[in-house]
């Protein structure tokens, strides 16, 4: 309980530290009147998760085109920010400006109703601060003051709703050409008169329709007695307009994100946490306390020095069988140094996000950081890879460290690039470009590869694993199993439990993934992966025990697969999500949603699989040389 309390009263200051401080880019003042140009990025929808370019629609376009240099995560993430025709004067109010006249050919027009249709939203930059959709909620207390939280964006379009009265006909659908921009400012943060920094950027689309004629100076934008704008697939004029208004807010710059990331109520993840903990350590306490008095009894029982022979029973009496090679041990090596690479990168990106450093300012970071870390987690998936093979007796390292460096990678790379392949076709900024994908594989044979090898070397440098007992020459034969421990029953049993210890996070992280919205409760993240890495470890070692006292001694991939099984129930629930929460059109979404949670899968299940080998085996090295055996 001592324990539970402080990993509690931890991760409940790094919330608060993380909440209070989001480092990133360092603040910027403007004075009173400086012209800021409003950057344009990409156009996204959550029915097909297919990003385009800003200007793949005739939009208005400036004179010339500059487009922001971006970092491998932003063009992993489908990020392309350039300029725009749209200028913005710090704390000067604008009122019906008028930015371009298009005429919209027919085909334009067709592409444009077709986004609209699929509710595709528009995203803009100001000062690094995504343009967002106010929206109002109420918290659970009965509170009147509402919650102020952003939506990513803001709807390129719209359906023209229908009259009454009007014969029902095919759908109608409006183009919003006007926005109406509030920036929110605090010149007291600054201190100096005329002087400012941007915390807030808000936009209300509208849809007008101006007619044929193009007035510059006189734009009625504010009317709404103007019919709407509507898209037919015929050509369309459409003059677009903006207004800018500048309002005074008391929000300090460093808090200036957290309307963006209150996607979620923080008491939704920490009732949720404490119940599956509360649930986590009840089980597996009283399950560890059954094991140890099961266990103390074994030693005093199998240790005491009597003049007459006890007859062998339960897990002893398989001491000459139970470190005996497993088969496929090069397999089983690989994914072992697989599992090690995927949890050093995850446990050192969740630490440096859970403490600040990862900022949401700063796009494409978080990819970054975990390629990086990735790569360099290659020592020590080449040194567990090889460590391990020569344990189970394994002579050929060298093929071992090759299959290492390249099975995971390959398969994720794989599928990734088949993903690209798709987006290409239908010429989505979420394409990688070649030199880009150049760069991922330098990266992998040129970094990741070679310190796969320096850690392979450094393992087979190293004097051999002793096993505390040794193995008999011949075979035993493993009795008839009981039928709730049959691997395929017990594999499957013994993944639940890391599951239920994670799946209430995943639907948090689901959401914000396919939703498209910021995740940054990375607090409540690393909480989650401690309770998972302790309830693969306690789960395995419990199956495991069993499993030794049914004198089945085969625990090596056994080890593995009950805590990799909890991957195939993330499939499951993977599964459940797209039939249940996602309604993505066309087939490029589909195979982009099923690619991903596969990659997402087998990572989980390399990660897992290897804390619940490593766990067993110092498990059962620490039994086994507890017992004197002749």
């Amino acid at each position: 309980m001592r324990f539970i309390c402080i990993l509690l009263f931890t991760f409940g200051i790094l919330e608060w530290k993380v909440e209070g401080y989001i480092p990133g880019a360092m603040p910027v003042t403007f004075n009173d009147g400086k012209e800021i140009g409003l950057k344009v990025a990409q156009l996204t929808s959550v029915h097909t998760q297919i990003p385009f370019d800003y200007y793949s629609l005739p939009f208005c376009e400036p004179e010339t085109l500059v487009k922001d240099h971006e970092n491998l995560g932003e063009i992993l993430r489908g990020d392309r920010v350039e300029n725009s025709p749209y200028k913005l004067k710090f704390g000067v109010d604008e009122k019906c400006k008028f930015v371009c006249w298009k005429n919209l050919k027919t085909d334009e027009a067709d592409r444009m109703m077709r986004n609209i249709y699929y509710q595709y939203r528009v995203h803009w930059f100001l000062d690094n601060l995504p343009a967002a959709t106010k929206q109002m909620a109420y918290d659970r207390t009965g509170s009147k003051d509402p919650i102020i939280r952003y939506d990513n964006g803001f709807a390129l379009g719209g359906k023209v709703e229908a009259k009454e009265g009007d014969a029902k006909s095919k759908a109608r659908f409006k183009l919003n050409n006007h926005v109406d921009i509030t920036v929110l400012m605090n010149k007291e943060e600054v201190g100096e008169k005329g002087k400012g920094r941007i915390v807030g950027f808000e936009v209300i689309p509208h849809s007008r329709n101006y007619g044929d004629k193009v007035d510059a100076e006189n734009f009625p934008c504010n009317d709404n007695r103007l019919p709407v704008l509507e898209v037919e697939k015929k050509e369309t004029n459409v003059s677009w307009t903006y207004s800018v208004h500048w309002q005074e807010a008391k929000i300090p710059w460093i808090n200036r994100w957290d309307r963006y990331l209150s996607n979620t109520d923080p008491q939704i993840h920490w009732f949720s946490i404490i119940n599956s903990l509360m649930i986590v350590v009840f089980l597996t306490g009283m399950m560890a306390m059954i094991m140890m008095r099961t266990l103390h009894a074994d030693f005093r029982r199998y240790n005491q020095e009597m003049g007459e022979e006890i007859e062998e029973t339960g897990w002893k009496l398989v001491h000459g069988d139970v470190f005996r090679p497993p088969a496929h041990p090069m397999l089983l090596s690989v994914l072992i140094g697989s599992g090690v690479q995927v949890f050093g990168m995850a446990m050192v990106t969740l630490v440096f996000a859970a403490l600040g450093f990862l900022s949401p300012a700063n796009r494409g970071g978080l990819i970054n950081f975990m390629l990086a870390f990735f790569v360099l987690m290659g020592v020590f998936a080449g040194y567990a890879s090889t460590r391990n093979f020569r344990m189970m007796k394994g002579n050929s390292w060298k093929k071992c460290t090759v299959y290492t460096a390249i099975t995971f990678p390959g398969i994720v790379f794989s599928i990734f690039f088949v993903l690209n392949i798709a987006f290409s076709a239908v010429q989505s900024t979420g394409a990688v470009p070649f030199l880009s994908l150049i760069s991922i594989v330098a990266l992998w044979v040129g970094v990741s590869t070679p310190l796969v090898f320096l850690g392979s070397y450094y393992a087979y440098k190293q004097p051999d694993i002793q096993h505390p007992v040794r193995t008999n020459q011949i075979p035993r034969q493993v009795p008839e199993q009981i039928w709730y421990m049959h691997p395929i029953f017990s594999i499957l049993m013994g993944g639940i439990l890391p599951f239920g210890a994670v799946f209430i996070e995943l639907f948090f992280i689901f959401s914000s993934v396919w939703g498209q919205q910021h995740y940054y409760i990375y607090g409540f993240l690393l909480m989650v992966f401690v309770i998972l890495i302790l309830t693969c470890s306690e789960i395995t070692i419990i199956m495991c025990y069993f499993q030794l006292c049914s004198e089945d001694y085969h625990w090596w991939w056994r080890s593995f697969l009950t805590a990799g099984s909890s991957a195939f129930y993330m499939l499951l629930y993977a599964i459940y999500y797209y039939s249940t929460r996602l309604e993505l059109q066309g087939s490029v979404p589909k195979m982009l949603y099923c690619g991903y949670s596969l990659i997402m899968t087998f990572g989980f299940f390399v990660f897992t699989g290897s804390i619940g080998y490593f766990s067993c085996y110092l498990f059962v090295k620490k039994i086994y040389s507890q017992v004197k055996v002749d």
